[in-house]
């Protein structure tokens, strides 16, 4: 036994000594130490207790002269075990120790005078006291205070995984029966198909974006991402390309520089999951008309770009960014957006809501302009609370009221508000605008709006024309390039909403109202001027990446006659898969095109293609036609 260890038992011997010898009389500071003594002991020392009665009685070790006294061998043991356990008897040292200081801690406290005790708070008695802790202490609060700030729209930008898929929106307003029951029609031919061949099906990862079709290859791992850095609580990932994804963008920029579909088509044969081949087809079947495989490519980039996250990524928070400058996240910008605009197109308002909300979150920049189309589809799905919340807390270089967009879309939103207050009977908010102010504020601050989506909607009531008559808006302009290009991507992503009566009616009601204010003091137009002046100063447009046509709904569309063969070469050798992920072998033999009835222009644009064959068939038909029409 080591010396400290017999320091120890001779210590515990002599302590139980002096607890066993009688005290008969006891005065109140004896009674006091001894009550403290015995309160400082630790409870969980009598589970130790328990144990050591236990070791006792199985190792069976206990001579008659250990069971005259038992508080030394009990002390003995205690040492014995602690000297078998050194981790225990460290962790229960540590215990004493701290409860040791705590109490020590605890008696000085109580002695600290009660201005050493205001110091230390930062709590000044007088305004004299402390001046330069108080004026550090409050530049700590404002940074805090900034960074809350930019905090709080973090729970405005989470993303609700149940409403990011189409398929559960169309259930909610459709019904799981009808839905399922439409499902199984189009998936009945492809199921009896598929049943010959169930041993060698792909079991596809679980994603929150879109659901994986069953015909869908098995993900080839060519893409990865990873953490860069943490910065004010958000985290920053890039995608990272693999060197199958370097090889397979390699060729697509060869076939890209010219304007080769047909390799672009072949390069999906050996990488089924390169985003940007997959991009260019969904493009190419979206101007034929095809917009469900369109939206399918669209869903195979989803699923590909989502197996790659790192598991750290969690962009549902809001949290987590993905800088649109690096070259290798642009593909997750420009699918995201496809995809909201595709939802929108079936009706699911809600989950493109959620994708722009996902959009906006991963880069604060908003390179796609999400927050343009953002209100649309707050209003469409209902949204109003959620879209007066996020205006008033979302933080942005300019007041989010002075965007066109939002300065209509805010009156639209307190209007429905409204309506919803009085069919409920409820109180609103008093401290807030009616619908009515805020449209007159829309309509002085961007009055060119309103002539174009007279034009736009169509508005046919005759009080328009007698409206726009008027000189503030007749005469009305941007003032700004860049106004001028956000009001006409407002009016072509939004003039459907003005296509409701109640709308109308809140609209030329507030433009009655705003002819009257001026009518009789013409100096709050140019103040709105001024304001509108301060608000968009740039000669430049700032916002000319943006194409007015992606915030449409209309597609210009081509026949599909005359795009499929711009794809891909019929003459082929090699295997070339399909819309439904089905190889198809291309034959040297091909009928040659028709070319009666047909486009001019595309019939020009496909004569230059090598493997494009009209036949001389076509060419007496065409010469026979021609004497038809001389006789």
């Amino acid at each position: 036994m080591s010396a400290r260890l017999l320091r120890k038992v001779l210590e515990e011997q002599e302590k139980q000594h002096i607890l066993a010898d009688p005290e008969p009389v006891l005065n109140e500071d004896d009674f006091d130490s001894s009550y403290l003594h015995a309160s400082s002991r630790n409870p969980f020392d009598l589970l130790d207790d328990d144990q050591v009665d236990e070791l006792e009685d199985a190792d069976g070790t206990l001579t008659k002269d250990d069971e005259q006294e038992p508080s030394l061998v009990k002390s003995s043991v205690e040492v014995l075990q602690s000297f078998n356990h050194k981790s225990s008897r460290k962790n229960k040292k540590k215990k004493k120790k701290r409860s040791k200081e705590d109490q020590t801690s605890t008696a000085e406290k109580a002695k600290e005078p009660l201005d050493l005790t205001l110091e230390t708070l930062s709590i000044c008695r007088n305004p004299s006291f402390n001046q330069s802790g108080f004026m550090k202490a409050k530049t700590q609060n404002a940074k805090i205070g900034e960074n809350a700030v930019k905090q709080c729209t973090l729970p405005l930008l989470m993303v609700d995984p149940k409403f990011l898929r189409a398929e559960n929106e169309l259930r909610r307003i459709f019904g799981s029966k009808v839905v399922n029951s439409f499902e199984n029609s189009n998936n009945g031919g492809s199921l009896r198909q598929m049943r010959g061949g169930r041993r060698g099906s792909v079991n596809h990862r679980k994603t929150i974006l879109v659901s994986p079709s069953a015909h869908w290859p098995r993900w080839d791992g060519s893409l990865s991402m990873e953490f860069l850095e943490t910065k004010d609580g958000q985290h920053f990932f890039k995608y990272v390309h693999l060197s199958s994804y370097i090889q397979a963008q390699k060729a697509f920029e060869a076939a890209k520089a010219t304007h080769d579909l047909n390799g672009i088509a072949s390069i999906l044969i050996y990488h089924p999951y390169h985003i940007e081949s997959l991009l260019t087809i969904a493009e190419v079947l979206k101007f034929s008309g095809e917009h469900q495989s369109s939206a399918d490519a669209i869903a195979k980039c989803l699923y590909a770009l989502e197996c790659a996250w790192n598991p750290l990524f969690n962009p549902l928070q809001g949290n987590c960014q993905l800088k649109y400058s690096l070259e290798t996240n642009r593909p997750l910008f420009s699918v995201l957006f496809v995809h909201m605009q595709n939802m929108d197109r079936r009706g699911c308002h809600r989950s493109a809501l959620e994708v722009c909300k996902l959009l906006l979150s991963l880069d604060s920049d908003d390179p796609m302009g999400a927050m343009f189309c953002i209100d649309y589809f707050a209003l469409r799905a209902q949204e109003y609370a959620w879209l007066e919340k996020f205006s008033e807390a979302y933080q942005s270089g300019n007041s989010l009221w002075l965007f066109p967009n939002f300065s209509y879309s805010l009156a639209i939103c307190r209007f429905y508000l409204e309506y919803e207050v009085s069919s409920k009977n409820t109180l609103l908010e008093t401290e807030k605008a009616t619908s009515t102010d805020l449209m007159k504020q829309a309509l002085l601050l961007h009055p060119l709006v309103l002539k174009k989506l007279v034009a736009k909607a169509p508005l046919k009531d005759p009080a328009w024309t007698k409206i726009l008559k008027h000189s503030f808006f007749g005469s009305a302009h941007a003032g700004s390039p860049s106004l001028d290009h956000l009001i006409n991507i407002y009016v072509e992503r939004n003039y459907i909403i003005w296509r409701f009566p109640d709308l109308q009616k809140l609209l030329r009601d507030a433009a009655r109202l705003v002819i009257e204010t001026l009518d009789s003091n013409g100096s709050d137009a140019k103040d709105w001027a001024c304001v509108r002046k301060e608000a968009f100063p740039s000669e430049k447009n700032e916002y000319s990446h943006l194409l007015v046509s992606d915030f449409s709904d209309t597609v210009a569309t081509m026949p599909p006659e005359d795009l499929r063969h711009l794809m891909i070469d019929p003459r082929m050798a090699e295997p070339v898969q399909n819309g439904d992920g089905i190889i198809n072998i291309g034959g040297a033999a091909h009928a040659p095109r028709e070319v009666m009835n047909r486009n001019p222009l595309v019939v020009f644009l496909e004569s230059m293609l090598p493997w494009i064959d009209y036949g001389a068939a076509n060419v007496d038909e065409l010469d026979d036609h021609d004497r038809d029409d001389e006789n």
